[in-house]
């Protein structure tokens, strides 16, 4: 995995501009921490940093190669699982190929030889950028879900790209502005993000399954892939063996690499399956164990209490998995004091205030894992596919005209600075994107009015709350120079289950009920019945303390960014009583008074250290 940026130009001569090309190149050093490349041309520079995966002797970026009379280069992050499959068909199409199994040079001919329209022969994760040297046009693309990231601002006639913003940033000509549509972002939707919009004024993200061309002419954005709503005309059994084979599939084609695989495990459903196919694999070609790797927190032991959103302990779980399929295990136990030391690291691994502390502890956990693999398999994402999550059996969430998992709307409000509240609008904001959101869902016409929301449910999942997540393992994974993959983004699988009705995603009036019919056989049956746990966060109360006497410290500093945006009195009162009115969750299942905290310190790093101006 990797990280690219670029610059196209038509007023300036890119060739003396290496030392620009550098510093953006340089800011994505920890996605590529064992390569680096600049390719300079008149109107086009591009810039890469490699994390070596595959043929670590062949897959140097930016990569150029020539067909007749025609010469593109391309810089590329990501992973192709149907490699081999589209060097056979290229080959049998008159390609001759100069590395060993190199997917960059795969992806490379396919546009060469399909164009823009090789998107749609792409199995696997990337955000890529091809120069067309002949025609003088740029040609970029994100994978379907969105698991690799890529940014984007005009100037003028310039067009400046990277994979993460501070790419974007390291660029002469791009300031840190954010404007009251990038604080409406921060305090009102923070931290997840509504797609398409960088926060920072004038950067945008290209969505997943967009892709967008650039030359004399203008820019233009499309989408080249969506969601489609249809009959699903599988019964229970055929669906459930469907769902069995995608997943065995998806999770064997995402084992190949030349550097040591491993797997998050948490001893839920979803990791566990992920686990179990691949310790198989890996039996199967002699591969000898599988490394599994699970998290928890210094205290928990003594701290922890069975809530509405976290019913058990994960630790015996991962026991009793990794016992059954033999794994050597990992477990990852991360200090309280290290969490709150690594708010900032998370911040500069993110570009923007993110999920607090849940995500310092990944980007704790990754950076462990590294020192042993360089890439591992997650279960990220069967929540939204299946059905996992409480809002989806929740009356009151789905009777609700708003995102489920943005909380408390109103009472943070109350924390902002009245004047900047009634520019931003909060609920107002919130409820706009949220119709945004609902025009976007592709309707079915035979669907029943409950099958109708829970469709409208599951496209928010999927395109709104999913999106965070893939951005933060994306981010702390990589900050780390870990490669993680996540199986249940397999477009085919998520093409498919998208129209299973609710009723057997519901099987057995169970979350993620197919799933578990599907699993039949392949993990335990206890794993197999295990309620829903999330991601698991620290119960310590020394972290709530921490974080509170931060952000006080915060309040206190008369030079904080942070104190012009706050209502200073009434956070300082929130944070004096513990954040009591924030419990158990103001945002997602994970974040309530500790983790409000903790964001809030993060806006202030965040301001601080991005020397962000507001306009």
């Amino acid at each position: 995995m990797c990280g690219i940026t670029g610059w196209i130009d038509w007023e300036r001569d890119l060739t003396g501009e290496r030392t620009v090309l550098e510093a953006m190149t340089g800011t994505l050093a920890n996605r590529g921490p064992d390569a680096a490349g600049i390719w300079l041309s008149t109107h086009a520079a591009l810039g890469h940093r490699r994390l070596v995966v595959v043929d670590p002797a062949g897959g140097a970026q930016p990569m150029t190669r020539q067909r007749g009379d025609r010469v593109c280069t391309v810089a590329y992050n990501g992973e192709l699982y149907n490699t081999a499959d589209l060097r056979r068909e290229l080959e049998a199409r008159g390609h001759t190929f100069l590395t060993r199994n190199s997917d960059t040079e795969a992806l490379l001919a396919a546009y060469m030889e399909w164009g823009p329209a090789c998107v749609h022969r792409l199995n696997g994760i990337f955000a890529f950028a091809v120069w067309d040297s002949a025609g003088q046009s740029l040609f970029m693309a994100r994978d379907r879900l969105g698991v690799k990231p890529l940014f984007y601002t005009r100037k003028g006639g310039a067009l400046i790209f990277g994979s993460e913003i501070k790419a974007i940033l390291a660029h002469p000509d791009v300031s840190p502005e954010v404007d009251t549509q990038g604080l409406a972002e921060i305090f009102v939707m923070g931290p997840s993000r509504t797609p398409g919009l960088g926060v920072f004024r004038g950067i945008s993200e290209l969505r997943p399954g967009q892709c967008l061309e650039y030359d004399r002419s203008g820019l233009r954005v499309r989408r080249y892939w969506s969601f489609e709503s249809r009959p699903h005309e599988d019964d229970l059994d055929t669906t459930a063996e469907k769902l069995r084979c995608l997943l065995r599939d998806t999770v064997e084609r995402q084992l190949v690499a030349d550097v040591p695989v491993c797997c998050f495990l948490s001893g839920g459903l979803d990791s566990s399956a992920i686990t179990a196919y691949a310790s198989a694999a890996f039996k199967r070609a002699g591969l000898g164990p599988l490394h599994t790797f699970s998290v928890d927190y210094a205290g928990n032991d003594r701290h922890f209490t069975p809530g509405v959103f976290q019913p058990d302990s994960d630790a015996p779980w991962v026991r009793r998995v990794s016992e059954h399929y033999g794994t050597v295990h990992h477990n990852i136990v991360i200090e309280t004091g290290d969490l709150v030391e690594a708010l900032s690291a998370a911040v500069r691994a993110n570009d923007l205030p993110g999920m607090a502390d849940v995500d310092s502890s990944l980007y704790l956990f990754c950076r462990e894992i590294k020192k042993n693999a360089t890439v591992a398999l997650s279960g990220e994402s069967a929540d939204e596919l299946f059905g996992g999550y409480p809002w989806f059996y929740s009356e009151e969430a789905l009777s609700k005209d708003t995102f489920p998992w943005v909380r408390m709307v109103r009472q943070r409000a109350e924390l902002i600075n009245p004047e900047l509240a009634d520019q931003i609008k909060p609920e107002e904001y919130a409820g706009m994107r949220y119709r945004e959101a609902l025009a976007e869902v592709p309707r079915f016409d035979g669907d029943t009015p409950r099958e109708a929301r829970m469709r409208e449910m599951f496209y928010l999942n999927l395109t709104r709350f999913m999106p965070t997540l893939l951005d933060r393992k994306d981010r702390m994974s990589m900050a780390a120079g870990l490669e993680v993959r996540v199986p249940y983004c397999d477009h085919r699988l998520v093409e498919y289950a998208w129209n299973i009705p609710w009723w057997m995603k519901n099987y057995g009036l169970r979350e993620k009920g197919i799933l578990r019919r599907a699993l039949e056989g392949i993990i335990p049956q206890d794993v197999l019945e295990r309620r829903k746990s999330p991601y698991p966060k620290t119960h310590n109360p020394q972290y709530l303390e921490a974080v509170r006497d931060r952000l006080l410290e915060i309040l206190d500093d008369s030079a904080s960014p942070l104190v012009p945006l706050v209502n200073t009195g009434k956070l300082r009162e929130t944070a004096l009583n513990r954040g009591a009115a924030f419990g158990p969750a103001w945002f997602s299942q994970l974040m309530g008074p500790a983790q409000l905290f903790a964001y809030l310190v993060q806006v202030d790093t965040w301001l601080r250290e991005y020397r962000v101006s507001i306009r």
